[in-house]
């Protein structure tokens, strides 16, 4: 019983952490339509600008994730202004192409200047935990659960409660609409996306804080990203949060029962499950 517990206390930490991840990429395809399959190479490049941060500069790696905030921003803006924005209207499979070739661009960037051996990011505390009855809670994923979950819950009301964020549920409900009320598309879906990559980097430097970054961990963390999203539907942060949490402990539970290697397997099929039975998400009105 007691390693159950565990077990399932490390599912939901780690689903924490898979939500935050998928947030970036739910904003995106709910308001610009685009699956974005660069998603994960963008978490890639916020975990190598933290551990950047941390070992050239010796910022400490919690306060270094706004930083990492910052320069994602700076780069999603740019990605979506001067390259997506081109191509907003054309055919999806063509976004999914040239954000294809985005992945396999900063995935082989990040080979020329890392190399593609494993990065960790690890501060002197990085082995802290913590006794709460039987289960065990290290520190660093303690403190990024909170740090995923507090994010989550704020992008959350800053779309319900802010000018830009009404101008980003307008444009995703209703484009024309938006237009009338004076909102800017071009201005919206930069920012959009600029918020995406800033989630994303946020959410790449605590993974190396959990776990190891290295260029070709992108592929995998847009498909748990993409998995999510379907999970918890797109209009609705609080269910990526659901599904984030879904997720964590499945793949915990499916590691202890059945192996390791089956994780992504469970993954896909709750994915498909979810489609048959749900197609909008477990908390989502539209897919």
């Amino acid at each position: 019983m007691d390693l159950l517990l565990q077990i399932l206390v490390n599912g939901i930490l780690l689903g924490g952490l898979y939500a935050l991840m998928a947030l970036g990429l739910a904003l995106v395809w709910g308001v610009l339509n685009i699956v974005n399959l660069a998603h994960g190479a963008l978490i890639m490049v916020g975990g190598y600008v933290t551990w950047v941060l941390f070992t050239r500069t010796g910022i400490d790696p919690f306060a270094a994730l706004p930083i990492t905030a910052v320069a994602l921003f700076a780069l999603g803006y740019a990605i979506q202004r001067g390259i997506l924005n081109l191509v907003i209207r054309a055919p999806m499979f063509n976004t999914l192409l040239i954000t294809f070739g985005l992945e396999v661009v900063l995935a082989y960037l990040a080979q020329f200047w890392f190399s593609a051996d494993f990065r960790a990011i690890n501060p002197r505390y990085a082995g802290h935990n913590f006794a709460l009855g039987s289960v065990t809670l290290p520190t660093v994923q303690v403190a990024a659960f909170a740090i995923a979950i507090g994010l989550t819950v704020a992008m959350w009301l800053f779309l319900l409660h802010t000018r830009i964020g009404r101008g980003i549920r307008a444009s995703a409900q209703n484009l024309v609409a938006a237009r009338l009320y004076g909102v800017s598309p071009r201005r919206i879906y930069a920012l959009t996306f600029g918020l995406g990559a800033a989630l994303a980097g946020v959410a790449g430097g605590l993974y190396g804080l959990v776990s190891q970054v290295n260029p070709y961990i992108g592929g995998p963390l847009t498909a748990k990203s993409f998995v999510i999203a379907i999970i918890g539907g797109l209009d609705n942060p609080l269910g990526v949060v659901v599904g984030g949490l879904a997720l964590g402990v499945i793949e915990s539970l499916t590691a202890l029962y059945v192996g390791p290697t089956y994780r992504d397997v469970a993954s896909f099929g709750i994915l498909v499950l979810v489609l048959i039975v749900r197609p909008a998400g477990l908390l989502g009105r539209t897919a």
